[in-house]
């Protein structure tokens, strides 16, 4: 037997803004949203219940933001990365996520990586790595 990884969860200061956000870079949508969390979710799920286990382990992951009231102050000890395909322009995308609000960040990587470190609008890291077929 084994679980789901089901979701990631996201500490915020605003979690709506931090959630659509996330969902208009991954081509999510938000699926659920309180003052206490917003869930956001590959826009190609369904959100109506899957009785099939198998076809319910297969599912892919959604994000979670939660309220906290401390600022982010150390490098993130998990982060997400993001992977253009080979078809796509991993540059052209990198510019598009710094216009929406990303800043490139400095968490002591060298200059002959393979990816690029990014900052959301609140200041939590993740990477685009180089283009990717699978």
């Amino acid at each position: 037997m084994a679980l789901r990884w089901y979701s990631v969860v996201v500490d915020s200061h605003d979690i709506a803004a931090q959630a659509r956000w996330w969902a208009e870079v991954l081509d999510f949508v938000i699926v659920y949203e309180d003052e206490h969390e917003v869930a956001v979710i590959p826009k190609h799920l369904s959100v109506d219940p899957i009785t099939d286990g198998r076809e319910w382990m297969h599912q892919p992951q959604g994000l979670v933001f939660v309220p906290v009231p401390e600022g982010k102050t150390v490098k993130n000890r998990l982060h997400i990365d993001l992977a253009p395909h080979t078809s796509q322009d991993r540059d052209a995308e990198i510019a598009r996520l710094v216009q929406m609000g990303a800043t490139k960040v400095d968490v002591g990587q060298s200059d002959d990586v393979t990816w690029t470190v990014l900052a959301d609008p609140e200041g939590n890291e993740f990477c685009v790595l180089s283009s990717r077929d699978r």
